[in-house]
């Protein structure tokens, strides 16, 4: 079975590196493990790191800047030829539903759900990581 592929919302990256105790946590603790595939593009890992440094974080600019690394390391890196937008209600949200198409993901990884209405026409599912685990049969 080829492993499910997901992009994460830059919420939900910063949620795992603020507490080890949720489900953002324990998602980010699985990449590179085969289960799933993660896709990024240099907007999106630009965000990540923008939102990271400028958030409350118990982590110094090189504990972000190793996670960083290795997400680029074992993530599938994308680029975006093609731009439509706006399609979403937030068009910040924009790239990150390009770069799931371009990637044929099967969902986007979010706390953000109403944010990214209408990815469904796209073959795109939208779920948190807590439903997403459910799926990986990491939790109940």
């Amino acid at each position: 079975m080829k492993p499910w592929q997901i992009v994460l919302d830059t919420n939900v990256f910063v949620s795992a590196l603020r507490s080890r105790g949720g489900a953002s946590f324990k998602l980010l603790s699985l990449i590179g493990g085969g289960r799933f595939q993660l896709n990024v593009s240099v907007p999106l890992v630009l965000e990540y790191e923008d939102a990271a440094k400028r958030a409350d974080l118990a982590l110094t600019e090189k504990h972000i800047d190793d996670v960083l690394d290795y997400v680029c390391h074992v993530a599938n890196r994308r680029e975006i030829f093609f731009l439509w937008r706006p399609w979403l209600k937030d068009p910040k949200d924009d790239f990150i539903l390009e770069l799931a198409v371009e990637a044929a993901c099967d969902f986007i990884v979010t706390f953000n759900l109403r944010d990214f209405a209408g990815s469904e026409k796209f073959g795109v599912r939208v779920i948190t990581p807590r439903e997403f685990l459910r799926i990986l049969g990491e939790t109940k």
